[in-house]
């Protein structure tokens, strides 16, 4: 009896586990999934009114501020929240109070140390951006986004740490409201003399949001002094530099790829670059944005335990290939109907890069899973020799992948490359703390990814025709029932939709 008992408790915890992981997604998918919609309605704007040269000269822009930003945040925004949880679980409110004085006073250091990295060097970044001096006083009128986007990630922090999800969904679908209400009448008006002011008004109104949120949290105020502040802030900003470490990397890359396109192709390449990247990392990566507000606190809570905390990996594994294989799979079929959807035509030529970078998505759900363990464990050295080793064949991969065949090499490059990552990460895993696959993973993983590999050859192979999206809207709706029969198995998904639906 007591054996069947701890079973059965076992079971349910399993299932906790779960939908644990279920209802962060949701309550942060739902969001996203508005945030989409909001941002689907900014891009067609954005599109239709600036076209290919102008997403690529917001692209650029865009991409400096978060290479500087890598330079000069510490990776507060990383480190900060493991902190802030720390001291929310343990309940005492000194320590609460003490901690998110620190925090906001780091912030101000490194905001204003990446604003005066942009003011001050100005021509330089329009000279190595551009290959001249004509936006210099917009990098200088951007300067100030730095700090705004610092003091806002701060007020994010604060409420992923205090677990105030509610807060902070809310506060990212006002902002993306507000997004759009601030940017399409400025682009209408200004045109692509509308990037930077639009840029400007949105970190303003966003950090605006946030710390509205951030009031309603009852934190007891505190006056720390710089010196006091960076003496108690050592350890965040020693783990916080390791993170950002990894992000400046990734910044330098993202920044790279775009100088190196826009000198092989052209802005307008850059343009469409940056619509595909769009696609795939805020579409198809809403899945990873909300799993990530839950995942990391949940496993940094059971940092001690390697059996519990493989359990919780292979968990999210699950639920994250459940979610983000159906996406895929439509993402691929449907592809050219979204650009046109989301762009306009003159954006088309961006599909092949998408379709085969979608598929990368697939392996991109087992290596952000597992890295985050490394996060959590306070692994900062072997967190960062990953990604230091990733990028040593990331950077030939694309910039090979785009030199011989466009964007569509690009996208190729970007798929060996999660690939590549993810057998990497495994490797890594299984020597430092263990980690292997579930049983269930092979039953669940094989199925959805041949069910993408046959997506993307039909998109290949039938280019865009009625017949494409038929065969391909069935191998796509395989992919749903496949996912939606797992997610019943695991939470009962049936069973949680039907006592919602009696109960209205």
């Amino acid at each position: 009896m007591k054996i069947s008992s701890e079973v059965k408790d076992a079971n349910i915890e399993e299932t906790q586990s779960y939908r644990s992981i279920f209802k962060s997604t949701s309550l942060f998918g739902g969001v996203q999934v508005y945030n989409i919609l909001l941002s689907i309605i900014k891009t067609k704007f954005i599109a239709v009114l600036l076209g290919t040269t102008g997403m690529g000269i917001m692209g650029l822009y865009q991409s400096t501020i978060c290479l500087i930003q890598g330079f000069t945040n510490f990776g507060l925004e990383q480190s900060a929240v493991r902190d802030v949880s720390a001291a929310n679980v343990s309940g005492c409110t000194e320590k609460i109070t003490h901690i998110v004085a620190v925090i906001q006073k780091l912030v101000w250091i490194t905001g204003l140390l990446g604003m005066l990295s942009m003011l001050v060097f100005a021509s330089y970044w329009s000279k190595l951006t551009f290959g001249n001096n004509d936006y210099t006083i917009p990098f200088i009128l951007l300067s100030i986004v730095l700090l705004l986007n610092q003091i806002s990630a701060a007020q994010k922090v604060i409420l992923q740490g205090m677990r105030k999800l509610s807060y902070l969904a809310k506060s990212s679908a006002i902002g993306a409201t507000v997004g759009l209400i601030v940017s399409v009448p400025l682009y209408y008006w200004l045109g692509i003399k509308g990037i930077v002011p639009t840029l400007i008004l949105t970190a303003f109104t966003t950090l605006l949001i946030t710390w509205y949120y951030v009031s309603k949290v009852k934190v007891k105020k505190e006056k720390v002094t710089i010196k006091q502040a960076v003496v108690d802030g050592q350890v965040i900003m020693k783990m916080g530099a390791t993170m950002a470490l990894s992000n400046i990397m990734t910044m330098c890359i993202s920044y790279l790829l775009r100088w190196f396109i826009r000198t092989q192709g052209g802005i307008d390449d850059v343009g469409l670059f940056a619509a595909g990247f769009t696609i795939i990392n805020t579409y198809t990566g809403l899945v990873f944005t909300a799993m990530a507000t839950d995942y990391y606190p949940r496993l940094a809570a059971v940092n001690k335990n390697i059996e519990k905390g493989n359990t919780i990996i292979n968990h999210q594994i699950e639920i994250a290939i459940l979610i983000v294989a159906p996406l895929i799979a439509l993402c691929i079929v449907f592809m050219p109907l979204f650009v046109r959807l989301i762009y306009s035509e003159k954006f088309l030529d961006a599909d092949l890069y998408i379709i085969w970078a979608a598929v990368g998505v697939l392996f991109k759900a087992i290596s952000w899973s597992i890295s985050y363990n490394f996060i959590a464990r306070g692994d900062a050295k072997q967190f960062i020799k990953n990604e230091i080793l990733a990028k040593f064949y990331e950077v030939p991969l694309q910039l090979l992948g785009f030199y011989f065949m466009g964007l569509e090499g690009l996208g190729i490059a970007t798929l060996a490359y999660f690939l590549i990552y993810t057998i990497q990460l495994y490797i890594v895993g299984h020597k430092k703390f263990g980690f292997t696959f579930s049983k269930s993973f092979g039953k669940l993983f094989v199925p959805q990814l041949l069910l993408v590999i046959f997506a993307l050859i039909i998109a290949l192979v039938l280019k865009e025709s009625l017949k494409t999206y038929f065969i391909g809207g069935i191998v796509a709706a395989f992919s749903v029932y496949f996912s939606l029969k797992g997610l019943d198995r695991r939470i009962s998904l049936l069973s949680v939709l039907k006592s919602k639906i009696l109960r209205q």
